[in-house]
């Protein structure tokens, strides 16, 4: 996949590419791997970048059963 970034945000490409994939995550459009991938980066590497988003990642049931442990 290739995205044209607006040369206003070329000097970001990197960080504008990995906002749209948090969002498209967020979304449930990409699986967390489609998203990492679309990034060029490892799973767990984009999992991390998703709190910079202020995306959860955990699947909510999960953190539900977290927040009453």
């Amino acid at each position: 996949m290739t995205i044209q970034v607006p040369d206003a945000l070329e000097k970001e490409h990197d960080e504008t590419v990995r906002l749209i994939a948090a969002k498209l995550y967020e979304a449930g459009k990409l699986s967390l791997n489609q998203a990492a991938e679309m990034c060029g980066m490892k799973k767990w590497d984009f999992a991390e970048i998703l709190i910079n988003f202020g995306v959860n990642y955990l699947d909510p049931s999960v953190e539900a059963d977290l927040d009453h442990a």
